[in-house]
């Protein structure tokens, strides 16, 4: 979870600048009502987090894509679906989705900032919030060990869904199909490892981005796996352990991933400004796109 106000330097504001300034494009994931949400009755609600100066949004039941563009002649033909976390609780749709998506977009990434669904919380903040806290309390004694996949499922589904969808349509975004990756932050990060190990190697994202968070099992990784970034604090003890044993894993197959583990910066560093070094993540994940020819040098 974002811990701090979101404030952004100098680097950041300029690539904010320069990002698409129109209105983004909103659209359904799914056709109809997403596959087994049918019964579900929640009413979707935005929630201002605790004395974090953001909104999040909760009880998610119609997932949705955001697109933010690149200038017109600046797209590399890339895109990037973006899952931000919440602990399948809530989504942080800034600090982990659209701060992010146009930051991409300035360096000619397509990025879509998927809203997939969550858990059903409590109408009430102060009963969600309170029983939210009781969940991280116990995710962090788990040392990583948490297993989430029911509470993933959907999440996934809407991730891989999502990747079709960006694919059967790329010619819309001057997007290449062969170029649709995906990143992900905290459970978003799990809803991308999902996506990211479907068994079905053509629903893959081509490439991936686990931030601070990964699959919470130890299940066999597949070979073969597309280029992936992992990026975590050194103390944040709810999800390096997680990223370290996905690494490691994901190097045992024969795949070479990239690993940044920042000295501090806690869980949920996102696009916020703490001062640590866990604040340049984005510069270290757009260095490694721009070597793969996925986004463009900066000016």
């Amino acid at each position: 979870m974002p811990s701090l106000l979101p404030r952004f330097g100098l680097a950041v504001a300029a690539a904010l600048a320069l990002a698409f300034p129109a209105a983004a494009q909103t659209f359904d994931v799914w056709s109809g009502v997403a596959p087994g949400a049918e019964g579900m009755r929640q009413i979707e609600v935005v929630s201002p987090f605790p004395g974090g100066g953001f909104d999040v949004v909760r009880n998610v039941t119609r997932p949705t894509l955001e697109v933010f563009r690149p200038e017109p002649g600046a797209a590399t033909g890339a895109a990037v679906v973006i899952a931000p976390g919440g602990g399948f609780r809530y989504l942080t749709m800034q600090a982990e989705g659209r701060d992010v998506a146009r930051v991409l977009a300035a360096r000619g990434v397509t990025a879509f900032v998927l809203k997939y669904r969550t858990l059903e919380t409590p109408s009430d903040d102060r009963a969600h919030w309170r029983d939210f806290f009781l969940f991280m309390a116990g995710a962090a004694r788990s040392n990583g060990a948490l297993n989430l996949d029911e509470a993933a499922g959907p999440g996934v589904a809407d991730g891989l869904q999502a990747l079709k969808v960006v694919r059967e349509r790329a010619a819309d975004w001057g997007v290449d199909p062969a170029k649709v990756g995906m990143i992900g932050f905290s459970a978003g990060a799990r809803v991308t490892a999902g996506a990211l190990l479907t068994p079905d190697p053509a629903a893959r994202p081509a490439f991936a981005g686990l931030i601070y968070g990964a699959s919470f099992n130890d299940a066999p990784l597949p070979a073969g796996l597309p280029p992936v970034f992992l990026a975590v604090a050194g103390d944040d003890k709810l999800a390096e352990p997680t990223v370290l044993r996905f690494y490691q894993a994901a190097a045992q197959t024969g795949a070479k991933p990239e690993l940044h583990v920042y000295a501090d910066g806690g869980h949920g560093f996102g696009m916020n400004r703490q001062g640590k070094s866990s604040d340049f993540w984005i510069n270290d994940l757009l260095n490694w796109l721009e070597v793969r020819q996925l986004a463009r040098p900066q000016d």
